[in-house]
């Protein structure tokens, strides 16, 4: 009794602390805006670039300078360095009549100056200490360089891998894809009390990932069943995790663009989910509402104000129509005072009334930026995001002697190595692989190196893919001499490593491609390497998942690399030689075809299913391959080998109220200490909704020394048994579930029990 009375006193000094801080806010904010004309309010809700970084379209904007002497600019992007920072702030801070401070923002995705793995490897490491150790450690970094808002975490669920920006996210399952949007908010922001935290920017909000064929900016359209169990739980867990912040994605929501749907900005999101942060939209998203036909420049600015579309990145809109709108009576003064007060709590959230040189410290800057501690976080992130997809004679790890023939396009590439959307990323910090094995060996093995083939051939593939700069060299030598190079080195050696795929920017923003295969000259490669007879180890790098089926078969071992950051060398060095162990898990499935997709493993079963390794007719199926992925959602294999014992249910029956405890035994029978993932799905064999055959329910990640044996347990409630009804209420319904735990989707351990 006395820990309820202790508990309850304690949660009202909080609500009690809290409410006065939100007290404080307000009246702060009441006092200024009473003091603000109707432009500088207006000018709060304006997000500028000034050019000169990486943008993400075709605009920048003009006269930038004057336009934040005046109070009409609230933040901006695109301004990097403490020391640009300061001067950009210094001339609002003497200029502007009400000196109220900008705040600055960047593309922080996956780290800043000190590049991490992309996020769709991140996601692979199933592992959320980590991940938010990264968002974190960024944030220490980009804080101390003068930012003060990061656009991130992406969230948007994928199923597509024709689609580029699935490297900006964390795959195609909305559970995992939950967990992770947590731990970037918490990692990014924390509680916002120092000025090592950055604002958090949840995006793009929302369905972005589900655009129609892969094609990036594309339409959007699903029923809102599919909506609320699949593609919106992992931005309903950023809001629950406290994100500041919101940004609109470029695709129509019910036919409704998502800058102007107030459905979605306001019923769902403000009122349903309770964020209280500010939305932002995506680069001239308000001006592209043009383009999808909901109105002139005036009447889609007035729209997004009255959807709840707070600040108006790059485009203008807002700052050159919406008095004329407000005279016209399309919008409310209250509108723009809501948007107006949104961003200046922020920016009181941030500290930056009190001092809005808060996040601009040159001592902290030269500390902290490029550090050597947050390139070991970068190292430890990226042994850890590696997956192990084929490891036939266990030819991996390689052994420190010999002779080891390094070859392919990517083997000595400081260019890609950082990934897409490193914004603030050098590649000349880059460690290619070449550096990092030659790095782990020493005088231990003889290392030979040839290029073997271009990244592509393809001069027109290759001049998309530089746009940023220079990712795909074209040799001068012919594509048949490098290869004669490549096979003559291979001919010395005992092993060969080759290090092939796609160019950083040939998956991200404004990246789709409907092949998504290895380019065929890489293929080639890969075929005259084989044919050498020696030990082939492909090291795959891509922002996606790609159709490998051949060249899995030509690979006697196979990584799965991605794009691992400033440390990639040295980490695909460490996995190369089992200084660290392979642990991850595919967060996406690999796809046989193109023609296959989308193939995700949370599918429903139709009338007429297909067994596995059948072909049926009058089955749905197709003809020509099979119905499964090459490579399942939660596949990563081990350099030692885990066991599963049966599951131990704690009881065959349950009821809303109680748990059931679902336990295995895993034994590491292997000859190396490793990591496993262990997963817990869960099927739901009859319910008014028709559900998925398998849909994650859990994991945990477990260290095993060879012989070591472990118990892990799985409390499942009434929680893991819900879905949404046609009602989109959160339901649970009686009946029998069957539950599967083991090392991927795939898994086929299984035990069930009745829900009363």
């Amino acid at each position: 009794m006395m820990r309820k009375i202790f508990i309850g006193w304690m949660m009202l000094i909080s609500f009690s602390a809290f409410s006065q801080t939100d007290a404080k806010m307000k009246s702060f904010v009441d006092a200024l805006m009473k003091k603000m004309t109707l432009d500088e309010k207006i000018g709060q809700l304006n997000l500028l670039t000034p050019g000169g970084g990486i943008a993400t379209g075709a605009v920048v904007n003009s006269d930038v300078e004057s336009k934040i002497k005046t109070g009409s600019v609230g933040a901006m992007f695109g301004t990097i360095g403490v020391d640009n920072i300061r001067r950009v702030q210094q001339l609002n801070m003497s200029n502007s009549r009400l000196k109220i401070p900008l705040f600055f923002g960047s593309d922080v995705i996956h780290g800043y100056k000190t590049t991490f793995p992309i996020p769709l490897a991140l996601s692979c490491s199933w592992d959320m200490n980590m991940i938010q150790k990264t968002a974190r450690t960024a944030a220490i970094e980009a804080s101390a360089d003068g930012l003060s808002w990061t656009f991130s975490p992406m969230v948007d669920i994928a199923r597509d891998p024709r689609w580029g920006r699935v490297a900006e996210g964390a795959g195609e399952d909305p559970y995992l894809g939950s967990q992770i949007a947590k731990a970037m908010v918490i990692g990014y922001q924390g509680n916002l009390k120092d000025s090592t935290n950055l604002l958090a920017c949840v995006k793009h909000f929302a369905l972005y990932g589900a655009a129609e064929g892969g094609r990036d900016y594309n339409t959007t359209d699903m029923s809102k069943v599919k909506m609320y169990e699949y593609y919106l739980p992992p931005y309903k867990a950023a809001v629950d995790a406290g994100v500041a912040s919101a940004m609109t994605s470029f695709n129509e929501i019910d036919g409704i663009p998502a800058t102007g749907n107030k459905w979605l900005l306001t019923d769902l999101l403000r009122k349903q989910w309770g964020f209280k942060g500010f939305v932002v939209t995506d680069y001239t998203a308000i001006n592209e509402m043009i383009h999808h036909g909901s109105g002139d420049l005036k009447q889609v600015s007035a729209m997004a104000l009255r959807a709840g579309t707070d600040m108006d990145m790059v485009g203008e809109g807002f700052l050159t129509t919406l008095k004329q709108s407000l005279k016209e009576g399309k919008i409310t003064l209250q509108m723009i005072d809501d948007a107006c007060r949104r961003i200046l709590e922020a920016k009181y959230k941030l500290g930056l009334f009190n001092n809005p040189y808060r996040y601009i410290d040159s001592v902290r800057a030269a500390k902290e930026v490029l550090s050597a501690d947050k390139r070991q976080v970068s190292r430890d992130a990226a042994v850890r995001s590696v997956v192990l997809l084929k490891n036939e004679n266990q030819t991996l790890p390689l052994k420190m002697n010999g002779t080891i023939a390094l070859i392919g396009p990517l083997a000595n590439n400081k260019s890609n190595m950082v990934g897409t959307w490193a914004v603030s990323g050098d590649s000349k910090y880059s460690v290619p692989v070449l550096e990092g094995i030659k790095n782990a060996v020493g005088s231990s093995a003889n290392i030979l190196y040839a290029k073997g083939a271009n990244i592509t051939d393809d001069a027109d593939l290759a001049k998309m893919a530089n746009v940023f700069g220079e990712k795909v060299d074209i040799d001068p030598l012919s594509p048949d001499q490098l290869l004669q190079q490549a096979v003559e080195t291979a001919a010395k050696a005992d092993v060969i490593v080759a290090v092939v795929g796609e160019a950083s920017e040939m998956s991200g923003e404004a990246a789709s491609r409907s092949d998504i295969s290895l380019p065929s000259n890489q293929t080639r490669l890969l075929e005259a390497l084989k044919q050498t007879g020696k030990p082939l180890v492909v090291v795959l790098m891509s922002g996606r998942p790609l159709t490998i089926a051949k060249e899995s078969q030509l690979a006697t071992s196979l990584l799965q690399a991605w794009f691992l950051g400033h440390e990639t060398g040295n980490a695909i060095a460490d996995v190369l030689f089992g200084n660290y162990n392979p642990s991850g898990k595919l967060t996406m499935s690999f796809p046989r075809s193109v023609g296959q997709i989308p193939v995700y493993y949370n599918y429903k079963n139709t009338g007429r299913p297909q067994d596995p390794g059948k072909k049926d007719k009058f089955r749905s199926n197709y003809l020509d391959i099979d119905n499964s992925p090459l490579y399942p959602f939660g596949y990563g294999l081990s350099y030692t080998n885990f066991n599963y014992s049966n599951i131990s249910l704690s009881d065959t029956v349950t009821s809303a109220n109680k748990t059931i405890r679902a336990t295995v035994t895993v034994t590491n029978s292997g000859n190396y200490d490793g990591e496993e993932v262990v997963q817990l799905y869960v099927w739901d064999e009859v319910a008014s909704v028709t559900q998925p055959v398998k849909k994650l329910k859990g994991f945990q990640k477990i260290f095993l020394k060879k012989g070591e044996s472990k118990q892990v347990t799985f409390n499942i409630t009434n929680e893991e048994l819900r879905f949404f009804n046609s009602d989109l209420k959160w339901v649970s319904e009686p009946g029998r579930f069957t539950i599967y735990i083991g090392g991927s989707s795939d898994a086929s351990n299984k035990a069930s029990f009745i829900l009363k």
